[in-house]
């Protein structure tokens, strides 16, 4: 009985492409989702610790990479290969910057900062200009330069605290991440949770 009524909800879900599109199981979903929920808010009130542990994790990810990069090189013995010492340059480079954000995370965490200062900046100003643009055409502009005005609004706050914002920008991005995902894993499960207790003759009526 239980294995019928399992066939007809996923007959049900397969006739409905939004249906299609969300997991069978919810628990797992849910866990997860509650799961970054409470660790993006943790990492909200801890941003300083979530900056240097990003920021020493990217540095680890540039050091392995390096490494590898130098040991596939030295394994590949191709006396043709035109880009060897551009290949071993960039390992390097990478192994490098691996062990300066190792010796000094928080100047790390200060150079990222402005870069993504920086970047926030020209995003802005891209959005801005495009808005602009589509207004001539009439499009629609107001929502593309709303988000330029706010990528700008963060460019100039991030770096006008600087070099105090480089110790809590980037572990506030990556908790609001969390959290933002976090609703979102939960939202889903609970709509597969809700969908899952349908009857299934309705569920399956609706979609034909």
């Amino acid at each position: 009985m239980q294995s019928s009524d399992t066939e007809k909800q996923e007959q049900a879900n397969s006739t409905s492409p939004t249906l299609q599109e969300l997991p069978l199981k919810w628990g797992w979903l849910l866990a997860l989702g509650v799961t970054m929920l409470v660790l993006g808010t943790i990492g909200f009130f801890l941003s300083t610790l979530v900056t240097l542990t990003t920021v020493l994790v990217f540095g680890a990810f540039y050091l392995v990479a390096g490494i590898l990069q130098i040991a596939q090189g030295i394994q590949a013995k191709e006396s043709r290969w035109s880009g060897r010492a551009l290949h071993f340059a960039v390992a390097v480079i990478y192994v490098l910057v691996g062990i300066l954000i190792f010796i000094d995370p928080i100047a790390a965490s200060l150079g990222i900062t402005l870069a993504l200062a920086a970047l926030f900046m020209f995003i802005g100003g891209m959005r801005i200009a495009h808005a602009l643009t589509s207004k001539k055409k009439q499009w629609k502009w107001l929502m593309p330069i709303t988000a330029g005005i706010i990528d700008l609004l963060l460019g100039v706050i991030i770096i006008a605290n600087w070099p105090a914002s480089g110790l809590w920008v980037i572990g506030l991005l990556v908790s609001v991440e969390l959290i933002m995902n976090g609703w979102y894993l939960v939202i889903t499960a609970l709509a597969v949770r809700k969908r899952n207790d349908r009857p299934l003759d309705e569920a399956a009526g609706e979609n034909e």
